[in-house]
């Protein structure tokens, strides 16, 4: 389904992305590992165009957002770029709730503003949406009444109130304590059992051991390892065996 090549991205002359390549197949679940600054989180937004790469290809289900001309980065019209964004959900470590709007109005304001859902089918989305996170009670509040893990729950639902086609989740409890954390995990984990493809940078090794397909090792923007969690986990790589707490 997703497809990005030979990736590099720098800022101010330092390199981020050093030619990344990684492929997600529809309904699978694929987990960014690696140690901070290694690029994780600066692929994923090159992936939802949060920004822009310097070189190489992403493709998303055959639409092509960017891609090589020779020596020249092509990038797609703003059209192609509005649908390729349109399939994919992205939820962010902080959040990114709008603070004076309810519940169930961060919910329903991007179907409604942007893919012009009918209100009406709008709120009946949502309200699927927050039952389906377990939170069908919080239509009302708002974002400063909720806890951590109910607020990154939100988000979750609100990301999918746009029926993505794939999820891209940026170190989604970073900033929860471990009681929280399991609340957003056990979200994450229900989606994995439905299928739904996700691209999910994380420090959980325990969702990336048992809910992955696929485990991306990466540091110094480059890719160490990758390859099913049972293998990576029981990796010969030095580098590989110190990041995970071996020796």
């Amino acid at each position: 389904m997703l497809k990005a090549k030979d990736i590099h991205k720098g800022f101010d002359g330092l390199g981020v992305l050093e030619g990344i390549t990684i492929q997600v197949e529809k309904g699978q679940v694929v987990a960014l590992i690696g140690p901070s600054g290694s690029g994780k989180s600066t692929f994923l937004r090159c992936v939802n165009q949060l920004e822009r790469i310097d070189r190489g290809e992403i493709s998303l289900d055959g639409d092509k957002m960017c891609w090589m001309e020779g020596e020249q980065l092509r990038y797609a019209n703003e059209a192609t770029l509005r649908r390729i964004t349109l399939r994919m959900g992205m939820v962010f470590q902080s959040f990114n709730l709008f603070p004076h709007m309810s519940v169930l109005q961060n919910l329903i304001d991007p179907p409604v503003a942007v893919k012009k859902l009918p209100k009406k089918q709008a709120v009946e989305r949502a309200r699927e949406m927050l039952n389906k996170v377990g939170l069908s009670g919080k239509e009302k509040a708002y974002p400063c009444q909720l806890s951590g893990g109910q607020a990154q729950r939100v988000a979750i639902a609100r990301a999918l109130c746009m029926d993505p086609e794939i999820m891209c989740f940026d170190e989604p409890t970073s900033a929860l304590d471990p009681e929280l954390t399991q609340e957003v995990l056990a979200v994450m984990r229900e989606l994995a059992r439905e299928k739904m493809t996700m691209l999910v940078v994380t420090h959980e090794m325990s969702f990336a051991r048992d809910v992955a397909d696929r485990v991306v090792f990466m540091e110094g923007g480059r890719i160490v390892e990758e390859g099913p969690p049972e293998k990576l986990f029981a990796s010969e790589n030095p580098r590989t065996r110190k990041f995970l707490g071996g020796k």
